[in-house]
Order: structure tokens, then C-alpha cells, then sequence
């Protein structure tokens, strides 16, 4: 018995490896754990009555990879090249121990080694698949949860314990780099027909399965372990028929990562070198480019952010103290539009009862059919039964009466962007509900603490921005007034730790953070429109930095004629204080002039075709806004998109806005698709070196305009040579502000 793995030896000499990791509901590859293996390899190793081993867990999943935490504190750190490798090839060796009992190739070859097999009685993904690979039998359970696969892609690295060696040697390349190069993970029939598992049974019954297999097997020899052992279909990294597959692989992976994520090229790599020499020196060449990974700094940002950080906002990291958790029972959402209706969905999903008001029942009625489309589509694909449907939507009552609001125990408000109507209903609202319900909006420009002067407990008014389409966008961005208390906070955070979204907690302003700051992506692609650049090298170069979509493409997304109002009403609240944008004029000249709003009415910056096919630029752009005769570079439009967008990121944390670091990567990330790669603007500030960040938005103000100077914050940061984040802190700086 081991501090994370349980060991037992039967009647038969069959050794029994539980691994239960204490104190937590999930197996991970964490220091101790890979300790504890090794001290268990070598025990069923040494001892001659142990005649093999079933490896299992002692929870619902098998192993669920490598503590990313522990991954992530390795991340960019001070070891020496020969340290790192040997940290990175540890877990490596234990697994190939297992494979071949630490025998020389020529006697293994002979006698073979002592037999290992997995019983798999849940999901193995990471360093939990890569130790299934490694035993010689693999037997799943049949349970429609079982997930076999490698997500380490996702966060900017590569399977490092043989994965990338052991799999294509089990499915062949082509197959092999589809799966680690997407991190899509294998079902459990798939993974039966593929042969990455050996037999399927049910859940009780994997380790008795394992065990028969273990009696009646005196030794065991991996595949590749063999003499003449030849990939499946013979189509090893040397094979003519592979040379098409890394040719294809290569120039599909690079479409997809414009470049960005060194991850996907490693793999390639692993796949193609690796399969050209012998195993051992296989998995030496994989934990060179995992370590090579590990120190760079993608890895790093992305771990933070994408999972640490996530994970810590999920778990209530925001979350005020001394506050009880309160559970959502009843939900009234005010606005049955496209925003209210994907709010009422997931609120509906989550078991809330849902009152959903528009105007008129028609109104409302049309909200609801917004969920019985989602419901019908995920009936038809078989992801839910018509009686869980049914369900769902007997819990969404449509109405156009207020008083129906009586029994809410909280408003969410999500009608059109006006202060005026917004003021109506808060005040219609507020006459029926109970004295101490909870008000958020879901405005996503309107500043809260205005808002919150229409409704007279302003202690209990909240924002809650959801982005579009509220059942696919992850984040909610969380916006205290003024007069916000922590008790409103924490029922807002336990409302949406409900849906199962990822929240931020960010203050008051206009356009909060995520508008805000994504709107300067926007504006910069229209301000380069007008100044005669190339629509397409604007499109492909915000691609090429990293975002999902160019800035032209997702201003027509979210509306042109919608930035055009946000304008306008911005303008008529500053007054004299408002800046004009060199995005200003096109935006006037395509919603006033020419009545180009975007997707909504088939015409933007693209043209939408009636009959179906593909969108195009529209070519009229350069009839209105004529190209100059000298475009600037690709890296040049890139530093112009990225630059601006984290130096409005900075100014809110300057400004307070922002309450911590971690939140303003998050939201960036989650809101608005800032490159995943960088680990999010505070991430690709610190990368770039705050310094060498300060002297490109220097250069970019001279030559484009003020809106690219760097706050103050940035400058004292490069003069005391600061970063946002510093080792061992993943939550990053608190501004001086939100302190």
C-alpha cells in the first residue's frame, strides 16, 4: 500500500494496482503518484510469486492525465537541459518498464516479460490513456461515458509518456495524428474496432476480465517489441504511402494553427521521426520535444489561463466569503429576443423554473421556440431523450403579465440597449417581485450604476453579460455598480456556476471589459478599411495572429449598424469628452449611407449569397474606400489588431475595471477569442517583454494615432522591469484600484 495506489496479490499471484488519489474525486499523474508506480512496477518485478498485474482505479474515471498544476510550475522553469529531460522522461521509463520488465531487447525478445493489463473502468485521457497503452491487455468498461484519448494538445503540448509512439504503432500515422493533433478523444467502440482496446465488459466486471487474461498469459510482449513488427498497413514514417499522410498532415495542421500553437508541429515531428528509429530511441526524441514544449511559453500561458485559472473562477475563486450558497429555484427573464431566449435554455437545462416576458405572447412564444429548436435538434442527434426534452421545456413558461414575475427569486433583464425601455421594465419589474430579489442586467454596453438608478435597492442590482449564442459561448462576465454588494455578488456567481458557465468579476464602466476591449478589434479593422488597406490582408492577418475570425467578419457578426448605435449613444453621453474613432466614418457610411448592417440584412463588409454558398468580401469596399498604393506588411496589420486590443485591456486594469490579471486573460479568451495561444493580453504583454511591448505601442501611436499610447501603469512596469504575472502566481497582479 502506497499513499496513491492500493496493492493487493490474489490467491493466483496476481498483483491488483487500485490508484485512488486521497482527498480528491479524480486520479491524476501527480509526483507522488508517479513515485508510487515505479515502487509498484518494481515490487511486481522483483517478486517471484507476483506472476502479473491489473492496473484500475478506485474511482468512477480511470486517470484523467497529468496534474496540470504540477505541469505548469515545471513550465519555463530553471532546470538545466539534462534535468528537464530527465524529469520529462521519467514517467516515460516507468511505462516502458512495464512493457518490457527493464530486460535487454535480445532477452525480452526470448522469454518476453511479466504480463501487465489495464481494466479501464472509466475515462483514461493524457497520462491516464498513455499507462492503458503501455500494458500489454486493455479491457474498457462499456459504459457510454468511457473516453480514451489525448487532450495535452489543448493546452499546448504533447502526450510525453510514449503516446505519440505507441498509438500510431496500434492505429497507424494517419489515424494517430488525427487524434493527438485535435485532442479528440475515442469512444469506447471505436476504441474496441481500432484495437486500441482488447475487450469491452461492464464496469463490475473489467478487473476479473483483466485478471483471466493475466492467469492464462505466463508472459507478455509488446507489438513493436517483435521481431519484424510493422505499422498497421506497413505504412511506417519511412513507407511511400506515409509521405502523402505527413505531406497532407502538415499542411492541414498549419491551415488550422496558422503557426501559433509549436504543439501540433512537435507531434507531426514525434510521429515522423519516431517512425523511423527503434522504440527506445522513439520515446527519448518524444520527451525531448514534451520538454522542449514544457519550457517554452505557449505551454505556460496556456495552462495558466485556459486551466488553472479557469478552473479556480469555476470553483468559486471570485466568490465573496461568509455568504451561504443559494440555489436558483425560479428565474424570471425579462426579453424573450435572441439573448433572453438562449438565457432561459440554459437556466431551463440547469432544472430552473423559467418565466420568460417579452411585449406580447407572440413575443414570447417565439423565445420559447428557440428552445424547443435546440431540443429538437439534440433529440434527432440522440444527445437527449424526448422525455428529458419535454422536461426542459415544460420549465419555460412564456407570458406577457409582470405579475407572473411574482415568485422569481431572480430578475435577469435582457430587453433592447435603450435606458428608456430598460427603465420601464426595471420599474414594472421591481412593483411585483419580492423585496429582497436579486435585479441583474445583461446590457452589454450600458454602465450598471446608471441602470441601477431605476430600481430603488441599487445594492441588489447586478450585471450579468452573456455573449451570443448564450448555449455555446462559455463566459459570463459578472459587472458590480457602484452600489453592488457582496451578498448580490455571490448569488449572481451561484446562478451561473448553476448553468455551468465560467464567470468573471470585473467593475463598472462603459462597455465594461469584454465590449469594450473587443471593440477596439473591430474598430481597428474598419480604421485600416478606410485607410485603404486590403480587406483580405486584414481578414487573414487577424486570422494569422491568432483570433478565430477577422475583424471585418465578426463586425459583421455582431452587426455594423449595432457599433453604428453604440457610437451614437456613446457620443450622447460624453458629450464634449468623446473621442472620435478613424473607425467612426466607415461605420457612418455603411449604415447611413449605404445600409450595409452586416449578416442581419445579407450585406456587410462580405456579401452573403441568397442561394447559400460561401460568403465573399464585398468588392464594392474598394469603390468606397480605394486602396492605397503601398500596403503594409502582414506582421504589421498583426501588431496593429493585437497591439490595440491589449493596450485597452491594460487601460482597464489601470482603470480598475478589471479586479485581478487572471480575469482579464480569461475574459479575453472566453468573450471574445483573443489568440488562446498567448494565454490571453496580460500573458502576451508579459511574453513580449512589458518593455518591448511599451516601444511598439510607442511606434504604433506615432504613426497611427493616440488610441495606441500605453497607460502610465505599462511604463512605471517597464521601468521597474515588472510583469504582470511572476512565478508560482497564477491569479497575476491586483490592480492598485480594485486593491
Amino acid at each position: 500500500m502506497t499513499e496513491t495506489i492500493r496493492f493487493e496479490v490474489d490467491a493466483d499471484g496476481i498483483a491488483l494496482l487500485t490508484i485512488d488519489l486521497p482527498n480528491t474525486g479524480m486520479n491524476v499523474f501527480n509526483a507522488q503518484l508517479i513515485e508510487d508506480l515505479d515502487a509498484c512496477v518494481d515490487k511486481v518485478l522483483a517478486d517471484e510469486n507476483i506472476k502479473g498485474a491489473v492496473i484500475t482505479s478506485g474511482k468512477e474515471a480511470f486517470l484523467a492525465g497529468a496534474d496540470l498544476n504540477m505541469l505548469g510550475s515545471q513550465s519555463g522553469g530553471d532546470a538545466t537541459p539534462e534535468e528537464a529531460f530527465e524529469s520529462a522522461f521519467r514517467l516515460n521509463k516507468i511505462l516502458r518498464k512495464i512493457e518490457t520488465g527493464d530486460k535487454p531487447r535480445k532477452e525480452l525478445a526470448l522469454q518476453g516479460t511479466k504480463p501487465f493489463a489495464a481494466a479501464v473502468n472509466g475515462l483514461a485521457l493524457g497520462g491516464g490513456f498513455e499507462l492503458v497503452l503501455a500494458c500489454h491487455y486493455r479491457v474498457i468498461s462499456d459504459t457510454p461515458k468511457m473516453q480514451l484519448g489525448f487532450p495535452e494538445v489543448m493546452v499546448g503540448l504533447l502526450p510525453g509518456a510514449g503516446g505519440t509512439q505507441r498509438l500510431p504503432r496500434i492505429v497507424g500515422i494517419q489515424a494517430a495524428a488525427q487524434a493527438i493533433t485535435t485532442g479528440k478523444p475515442y469512444n469506447g467502440q471505436i476504441a474496441l474496432g481500432l484495437g486500441i482496446a482488447n475487450e469491452m465488459a461492464p464496469t463490475a466486471d473489467v478487473v476479473e476480465k483483466a485478471k483471466a487474461w493475466v492467469k492464462k498469459s505466463p508472459s507478455a510482449l509488446a507489438p513493436w517489441d517483435k521481431k519484424g513488427f510493422k505499422y498497421p498497413g506497413g505504412a511506417g514514417a519511412m513507407n511511400p504511402a506515409a509521405v502523402q499522410t505527413f505531406i497532407g498532415a502538415n499542411a492541414m495542421a498549419q491551415k488550422q494553427t496558422q503557426h501559433n500553437y509549436p504543439a501540433v508541429q512537435a507531434i507531426l515531428s514525434c510521429l515522423y521521426e519516431g517512425g523511423i528509429v527503434d522504440f527506445d530511441t522513439a520515446i527519448r526524441i518524444e520527451s525531448k520535444y514534451f520538454m522542449k514544449l514544457l519550457a517554452g511559453p505557449v505551454a505556460g500561458n496556456m495552462i495558466r489561463s485556459l486551466f488553472i485559472n479557469k478552473q479556480a473562477v469555476e470553483k468559486g475563486s471570485l466568490r465573496p466569503a461568509g455568504f451561504e450558497r443559494k440555489t436558483v429555484k425560479r428565474l424570471g427573464m425579462l426579453g424573450a429576443g435572441l439573448m433572453g431566449a438562449g438565457v432561459a435554455y440554459v437556466s431551463a437545462k440547469a432544472g430552473m423554473e423559467v418565466v420568460l416576458l417579452d411585449r406580447d405572447m407572440a413575443a414570447a412564444e417565439k423565445g420559447k421556440d428557440y428552445s424547443r429548436n435546440l431540443v429538437k435538434k439534440g433529440v434527432e442527434r440522440g444527445k437527449v431523450s424526448q422525455e428529458k426534452g419535454d422536461a426542459l421545456l415544460d420549465l419555460i413558461t412564456p407570458t406577457d403579465s409582470y405579475d407572473d414575475l411574482k415568485d422569481c427569486d431572480l430578475i435577469i433583464e435582457a430587453v433592447f440597449e435603450a435606458e428608456d425601455i430598460k427603465k420601464d421594465v426595471t420599474e414594472k419589474t421591481e412593483a411585483v417581485i419580492g423585496k429582497d430579489v436579486v435585479f441583474a442586467s445583461n446590457t452589454s454596453t450600458l454602465p450598471i450604476t446608471g441602470l441601477a438608478k431605476n430600481f430603488t435597492r441599487p445594492h441588489q442590482f447586478i450585471g450579468i453579460h452573456f455573449f451570443s449564442p448564450v448555449d455555446k459561448m462559455p463566459l459570463v462576465e459578472i459587472i458590480m455598480g457602484e452600489k453592488t454588494d457582496d451578498a448580490t455578488l455571490a448569488l449572481a456567481l451561484d446562478y451561473v456556476s448553476q448553468i455551468k458557465k465560467t464567470p468573471i468579476v470585473v467593475n463598472d464602466s462603459r462597455g465594461f471589459y469584454t465590449s469594450r476591449c473587443f471593440g477596439t478589434y473591430v474598430q481597428e479593422g474598419y480604421a485600416m478599411v478606410k485607410e485603404g488597406i486590403n480587406p483580405a490582408l486584414i481578414e487573414n492577418a487577424g486570422k494569422m495572429a491568432g483570433m478565430p475570425v477577422g475583424p471585418l467578419a465578426v463586425g459583421d457578426e455582431v452587426a455594423v449598424d449595432l457599433s453604428y448605435k453604440v457610437g451614437m449613444a456613446t457620443k450622447k453621453a460624453l458629450g464634449d469628452k468623446y473621442v472620435p474613432s478613424p473607425a467612426d466614418g466607415f461605420v457612418e457610411k455603411m449604415v447611413v449611407e449605404l445600409e450595409r448592417f452586416g449578416r442581419k440584412n445579407g450585406k456587410g463588409a462580405y456579401v452573403y449569397p441568397e442561394d447559400g454558398s460561401p460568403k465573399h468580401l464585398w468588392p464594392g469596399l474598394a469603390e468606397h474606400f480605394p486602396l492605397a498604393d503601398e500596403q503594409p506588411s502582414v506582421e504589421e496589420v498583426k501588431s496593429r489588431l493585437m497591439v490595440r486590443m491589449a493596450v485597452e485591456c491594460a487601460r482597464c486594469f489601470e482603470e480598475g475595471v478589471l479586479r485581478d490579471t487572471a480575469s482579464g486573460d480569461i475574459g479575453a479568451i472566453f468573450g471574445w477569442g483573443f489568440a488562446p495561444f498567448t494565454g490571453g493580453p496580460f500573458s502576451f504583454i508579459d511574453t513580449m517583454g512589458v518593455d518591448e511591448f511599451v516601444l511598439a505601442a510607442d511606434r504604433l501611436a506615432q504613426a497611427y494615432g493616440a488610441r495606441f499610447t500605453p497607460p502610465k501603469l505599462l511604463r512605471d512596469m517597464a521601468e521597474k522591469g515588472e510583469t504582470f504575472y511572476t512565478k508560482g502566481d497564477t491569479r497575476g497582479r491586483i490592480p492598485a484600484k480594485a486593491a
